[in-house]
C-alpha cells in the first residue's frame, strides 16, 4: 500500500517504513507528526483519487533528525564582459519515517 501525500507544498510517495527528506518541519526530533493532505491511495490495485484530498486518510510519521542538504552552487557568467559571480546555499531538511498509513 502506498499513498501520495502533500508535505510542505511538495508531493511525496509514502509507504510504511520508508524514510523521506522533506523541507524543514516544526517539531523536535523523535516526535510524531501527522499529514492529512492525502491526494491518492493505492491498496493492492484499488486506487482512490481525492477531489482534492481523500477523506479520512492520513499519514503518521516520526521526525528522525533535522539536517542540511549538500551545497548547491549557482554560477553566473556573461561572456566577453568579465562578469562572473558564484553563489551557493545549503537547504534545510528534515528526515521523517513513515510509521502508519490510515486509509
Amino acid at each position: 500500500m502506498y499513498v501520495i501525500v502533500e508535505i510542505a507544498g511538495q508531493q511525496f510517495k509514502a509507504e510504511k517504513g520508508r524514510k523521506l527528506y522533506v523541507h524543514r518541519l516544526q517539531g523536535e526530533e523523535n516526535s510524531s507528526v501527522s499529514f492529512d493532505k492525502v491526494l491518492l491511495t493505492d491498496n493492492d490495485g484499488q486506487v482512490k483519487v481525492g477531489a482534492p484530498v481523500v477523506k479520512g486518510a492520513a499519514v503518521k510519521c516520526k521526525i528522525l533528525k533535522h539536517l542540511k542538504d549538500d551545497k548547491v552552487l549557482v554560477f553566473k557568467k556573461k561572456r566577453r564582459t568579465g562578469y562572473q559571480k558564484c553563489n551557493g546555499h545549503r537547504q534545510y531538511l528534515t528526515q521523517i519515517l513513515v510509521e502508519e498509513i490510515v486509509a
